[in-house]
């Protein structure tokens, strides 16, 4: 692992005990240009071989990441205070995105044949089109890493790589694992930048797709600089997910799997559920119990295997959160359970619940990225899905109903959003498209739709 004395450009911090894991210093920007032109120099290569050969490298990836899973697990939990299980978890997320990004890419990007109206025949066909920089956030250090680089290497792209600071580790690993499988030098590239940098890598000519996945405002700046230099860009940015507990629901299955939507990842989750919109006839019934549950919950040593809650993942971070729930507090949310900062090391947090949650409160409008619920009244099912719907955000949410079927068609029909759980939580699966619309952003990831957002969709003709 890098270390230099002199300089601490990035300097990791474990948020568990706040102590220094790490420092690492900034790339100069003679060795970024250098590193895309290498990029550039592997792709011509790697664009020529078989999907049969790349699927051979991609699997072996996922068998490096579960020969290092313990490794890398103790990694990520260090860097961003996640439970170890949930490390664990990510890692087996991990093998099977290479495993089925592999199996599949021939399919998914294999040429079509239409016939055209003049008798003539047309060939679509998916070419790669170079290099890919990804701008990443730490709340799933590896997954986010492996998501957009294992679909893009198998479509035939390179890689360049800027992660969070505070997950350097992480990315430093990943690096050394992908080497290890025997991928190409310079086909996954770790850039160590800082944000003017980054803009010389968006601007650079050899750049040929942003994916960003981040905060709103971050989704605005990197459009924007990505749009201006007419590249083409997938966002997947924040959200406040809503959960619908309609009156059929089954209580304790509705309980149970708000507080795990609520505080898996320790809370930091895009896709988490936040806003928990319940109808009238069962309200209370499910805010007893679901404030019973968010209070019994464990936290501490994120190590621990009976921990059920680990810190935040910085200082800054946790502050924002008690910020948002102390103004939502000051503009008529009552407090049911947490909202106060504990003594003693780390950046930890307890399970908070809001009730009286309301439009120009935080709980309400924002995303809080954190175990805090926000927990809202609804007199009805429309008036339940109108208060899911009435957000600036749209990536996911949630339906409790004994009632598939309508929970389906609501699913279906009027949830304004890129992804809808029923009757259960989760947050990824390869062979299901990833995205969201309105402030969450545009663009897909997973279930081939990503294999297809940084490809050139190319026309034959044949006369």
């Amino acid at each position: 692992m890098e270390n230099n004395t002199k300089t601490k450009d990035i300097i990791t911090i474990n948020p568990t005990t706040g102590k220094e894991l790490s420092a690492y210093q900034y790339m100069t920007d003679d060795v970024v240009k250098t590193t895309i032109e290498k990029s550039h120099d592997a792709f011509l290569k790697w664009k020529g071989q078989s999907f049969e050969s790349r699927g051979k490298i991609i699997k072996t990836i996922g068998i490096e990441l579960q020969k290092h899973k313990s490794e890398l697990a103790e990694l990520m939990t260090n860097e961003m205070g996640k439970l170890l299980k949930q490390s664990e978890q990510e890692v087996d997320l991990c093998t099977t995105i290479c495993n089925y990004s592999a199996d599949q890419a021939s399919e998914f990007l294999k040429n079509e044949t239409r016939e055209l109206q003049d008798g003539k025949k047309g060939i679509i066909t998916y070419a790669p089109i170079g290099v890919i920089y990804g701008i990443q956030p730490w709340n799933y250090p590896s997954y986010q890493v492996i998501r957009y680089t294992i679909t893009n290497l198998m479509a035939g792209n390179s890689i360049l790589l800027k992660h969070a600071a505070n997950v350097t580790g992480t990315a430093k690993l990943l690096e050394s694992i992908f080497e290890a499988a025997g991928l190409p030098k310079h086909l996954f590239s770790v850039l160590l930048i800082n944000h003017d940098q980054s803009d010389l890598v968006v601007n650079h000519k050899l750049v040929r797709g942003i994916t960003l996945t981040g905060s709103p405002k971050a989704g605005e700046i990197i459009g924007e600089k990505a749009g201006k230099a007419l590249k083409k860009s997938v966002l997947e940015l924040g959200s406040n997910d809503a959960y619908i507990v309609l009156d059929d629901a089954d209580i304790e299955l509705a309980v149970k799997t708000s507080v795990m939507g609520r505080i898996y990842n320790n809370g930091e989750t895009c896709i988490a559920a936040k806003r928990f919109v319940v109808v009238e006839a069962v309200y209370e019934t499910f805010k007893d119990e679901f404030v019973k549950a968010m209070k019994a919950l464990k936290m501490g040593d994120p190590m621990a295997s009976d921990t059920k809650l680990g810190p935040i993942a910085r200082e800054d971070l946790r502050d924002t959160l008690h910020e948002q729930v102390q103004q939502s507090v000051k503009k008529g949310a009552k407090l049911l359970c947490g909202g106060e900062i504990p003594d003693g090391d780390g950046y930890f947090y307890p399970a908070t619940v809001l009730e009286q949650v309301t439009p120009g409160q935080p709980a309400y409008d924002d995303e809080l990225f954190g175990p805090v619920a926000s927990l809202i009244k609804a007199k009805d099912e429309d008036d339940a899905m109108r208060i899911a719907n009435d957000s600036r955000f749209g990536l996911g949410g949630g339906i409790f109903s004994k009632n598939e079927k309508q929970a389906i068609e609501l699913a279906e029909k009027y949830f304004d959003t890129g992804m809808v759980f029923i009757n259960a939580f989760g947050t990824a699966y390869p062979n299901m498209p990833f995205g969201g619309v309105k402030d969450s952003g545009f663009g897909r990831e997973h279930g081939g739709f990503g294999m297809k957002e940084f490809v050139n969709i190319k026309s034959i003709m044949v006369g």
